[in-house]
């Protein structure tokens, strides 16, 4: 898949079974365009449906993850034209994405790269990850799930500083607030959120994608239907192949031998 399409500003390829997808306009500290957010869109898109990825993983480089969204796109925009931007639909088809996304951050996250970290599954981030949300700096304040996503990890207090006082928080703060799952040396960031995807993607498919749809319900639901959704989606496992084949092995003492079915 990776080898056969060519982006202007995105990199792609296929590790084992771990799609990436790596940002690539160095010169502007990857700043997400609209023409930028398009392909990312459609390269995780393209990942979800290929069999062959069962993880995926998105990062930038060492020096920035994506040091926000491109102003200059937006300098002189209205709300009408805002409405009809589709750089807000590629937010919400990010949300679409079954498959887990790991997040390996290194640099700056501001603003939409922060944003674009949190849309992610997990965020593995390197020592030099710094991550904040400075719209309130050019008159605005996050559009693409900041406000909400930052509150949900880190809680109201802290959120509310990072949010309308553009505080940034470093990755061991980041850490101990629980909007990372770990930080790493910068030399080994990539490689750790690839070692985490690819455990990821050796489980059970069905599962995992269930598992991950369980998880993101309890932050958009109520504790009852949260707890009714989870129990449907666990009972519908029953119906695959490799749930007979999971615990088969488990009883049998043998590795499984996943089918995604």
């Amino acid at each position: 898949m990776s080898d056969e399409t060519t982006y202007q500003n995105i990199l792609t390829r296929l590790d084992g079974r771990v799609g990436i997808v790596q940002l690539n306009r160095p010169k502007v500290l990857n700043a997400l365009n609209k023409e930028t957010m398009g392909e990312v869109t459609e390269a995780l898109e393209l990942f979800d449906r290929n069999p062959d990825a069962g993880c995926l993983v998105i990062t930038g480089n060492e020096r920035a993850f994506a040091a926000g969204a491109d102003i200059t796109q937006m300098a002189e925009a209205t709300p009408v034209s805002m409405l009809d931007n589709p750089f807000i639909d590629y937010w919400d088809r990010l949300r679409r994405i079954g498959k887990p996304i790991v997040a390996a951050v290194s640099g700056y996250a501001l603003g939409g790269g922060c944003e674009l970290a949190m849309a992610c599954d997990m965020i593995v981030a390197s020592e030099t990850a710094r991550f904040g949300q400075p719209e309130i700096n050019i008159g605005v304040i996050p559009g693409a799930g900041g406000t909400q996503r930052m509150t949900r990890a880190v809680g109201k207090a802290l959120a509310m500083e990072i949010v309308i006082n553009g505080r940034f928080l470093t990755a061991e703060e980041a850490l101990r607030h629980g909007l990372v799952n770990r930080v790493v040396p910068v030399e080994l960031y990539l490689e750790e959120a690839v070692r985490l995807a690819a455990e990821i993607a050796a489980r059970a498919p069905v599962a995992v994608r269930l598992g991950k749809e369980a998880v993101n319900a309890a932050f958009e639901t109520t504790l009852q239907s949260g707890l009714a959704h989870e129990r449907r989606l666990f009972y519908m496992l029953f119906a695959t192949e490799d749930q007979k084949e999971g615990m088969d092995a488990f009883i049998n003492k043998r590795p499984p031998v996943w089918k995604g079915k």
